[in-house]
């Protein structure tokens, strides 16, 4: 009878994986467009952010050490920065730029869930102290834009230091989504409430379609969120870490062979 019930609906393992193939389909369509790829395949993509970013309020909530977990996403957002880096430098292929970096905008969240986890500390002691530190863990993404921006607009600063920074600074405006990354505090302080969660999910989209911007398509990740068990499903934490930048890689070097 317990077997039955954990069947029902999806499981985190079973949302990562949704995401990893549609996931796939987008940067195929990313890799290959100079080739012909139909850009109807980068509508995959659309709700893909949207699942991780639930899955990482999930982790988030649940892993026994937050400090370990946030350090994690900050070594592989350097390592992938490193590897877009070397492969556009050694490959150079100029038709496909590599924006991508998944692991920003998941640390870049668990910056501002940190934030939210002082300001709920708050109420239960040194008030003033968390409200602080809350501010700050919301604030660091945007301080750090400011900060890149000035260095990289700065040309007698050597292009070596730029290529550092962009690569180690959680810049809010090199995320991936860019300011999408704020529906992940979003998510994260009504956790508890799912209802709450797919309204915040398709009030997002709706300002994506309002703007004519193809990430309405976004919405369609309710679905699967909405069917979430609770359950964690099968481990394989870092099959995900490694697989993203892996993935890319190979699509990577694969289109610029053929092209």
């Amino acid at each position: 009878m317990v077997n039955a019930t954990r069947v029902k609906g999806f499981s985190t393992f079973d949302l990562k994986i949704m995401g990893i193939i549609l996931m796939v389909v987008d940067h195929v369509h990313q890799m290959f467009q100079p080739m012909g790829a139909p850009n109807w395949l980068d509508w995959f993509g659309r709700p893909v952010a949207t699942i991780f970013f639930f899955t990482s309020v999930i982790g988030f909530s649940y892993t026994h050490d937050k400090k370990k977990y946030m350090t994690r996403l900050y070594i592989f957002m350097i390592l992938m920065s490193v590897m877009t880096s070397f492969l556009e430098k050694t490959i150079a292929f100029d038709k496909v730029v590599l924006i991508n970096n998944i692991f920003r905008d998941l640390f870049i969240g668990t910056m501002f869930m940190a934030g939210v986890d002082q300001f709920q500390a708050a109420r239960h002691g040194d008030k003033a102290k968390h409200i602080w530190l809350g501010i700050l863990w919301f604030a660091l993404p945007f301080i750090f834009t400011v900060i890149a921006t000035v260095i990289v607009g700065n040309h007698s600063i050597p292009l070596v230091v730029m290529q550092i920074v962009v690569g180690v600074f959680p810049t809010i405006i090199l995320a991936e989504n860019n300011f999408m990354v704020l529906l992940i505090p979003l998510l994260y302080l009504f956790r508890d409430k799912r209802k709450i969660q797919c309204l915040l999910i398709a009030l997002t989209a709706l300002i994506y379609g309002i703007f004519g911007a193809s990430q309405w398509i976004m919405i369609f990740a309710i679905i699967p969120i909405w069917f979430y068990n609770g359950q964690k499903g099968p481990g394989m934490k870092y099959f995900f870490y490694i697989f993203y930048p892996a993935h890319i890689a190979i699509l990577y070097v694969l289109a610029a062979i053929l092209y």
